[in-house]
């Protein structure tokens, strides 16, 4: 099955994970047909060095640059314009996918082709994929997910694959947090989703990613987003309010309060 890979980056991120994030692809039992790498804006000398490595190895790799930083959300909008194939799969340029991630993947989409929407569990880290600290599960089934949906993120977007017409049907990727309203949206519009039952990607967890996930800005975009949710009939009012004021909170709160919400309340020990 043909699909291709979307990975976005920008200046801050590490040229050492991003090293390890392309193995991880290029290295799988089941290899996409295009990666599409949206560079999203001027990027170090050492980011740029291992990207232009890989561009001379593989031959599948396509670069996208934008002129400035326009944010995760506009960089994989223009990103989707060059991919390719009917599927689009999705990961960070600091996450690593286990070696099976897209053959487990493409079982899934043969044997339901009703599905738009999937993804999987992740492994969480800090300094070692060796050493997985917590684990991130999610509901199976398309009915358990849209309930979900109603308080919490149901897809683990570093491991998402869909059709990219139901993306862009859906209006595609919009500002923080760019993943979850999209679901949401394509939850209204009756696409089917599924989350496969196992970890298919170590996913980078520490105080910074916590950090990065806090603050004024982000707690006012959260009540904003649910708000929306609330407008076009996705949760009741009730909901708004117990959701606006839940994540409110939690992106105010001091970041090592919030790592030990996402990394102990919020996660599990166990697959």
């Amino acid at each position: 099955m043909d699909f291709s890979l979307l990975i976005s980056i920008y200046f801050k991120e590490n040229a050492s994970f991003l090293k390890e994030a392309l193995d991880s692809v290029f290295y799988q039992t089941v290899l996409p047909t295009e990666v599409v790498l949206v560079k999203d804006g001027p990027l170090t000398p050492e980011l740029d060095s291992v990207i232009n490595t890989y561009k001379k190895t593989y031959s599948s790799l396509k670069i996208v640059n934008l002129s400035q930083n326009k944010g995760l959300g506009y960089a994989l909008n223009e990103g989707l314009k060059f991919c390719t194939s009917e599927w689009v799969a999705r990961m960070d340029a600091d996450d690593i996918c286990f070696p099976n991630r897209f053959e487990k993947q493409v079982e899934i989409i043969e044997k339901y082709p009703d599905l738009s929407f999937i993804s999987s569990s992740i492994a969480e880290f800090v300094n070692s994929p060796d050493e997985v600290v917590s684990y991130r599960n999610l509901p199976e089934f398309h009915d358990e997910i849209y309930t979900y949906a109603k308080t919490r993120c149901p897809l683990n977007h570093p491991t998402v694959m869909y059709r990219k017409q139901a993306a862009l049907d859906c209006g595609g990727y919009r500002e923080f947090p760019e993943d979850y309203h999209l679901w949401v949206r394509a939850l209204m519009k009756g696409y089917k989703f599924y989350n496969i039952q196992e970890p298919l990607l170590y996913f980078r967890s520490n105080i910074d990613t916590i950090k990065r996930r806090g603050g004024w800005k982000y707690a006012i975009a959260e009540i904003g987003h649910q708000r929306e949710f609330y407008k076009i009939g996705f949760i009741s009012y009730p909901q708004f309010l117990r959701n606006g004021i839940s994540r409110f909170m939690v992106r105010i709160i001091p970041s090592k309060i919030r790592y030990y919400l996402y990394s102990g309340l919020l996660r599990t020990k166990n697959k």
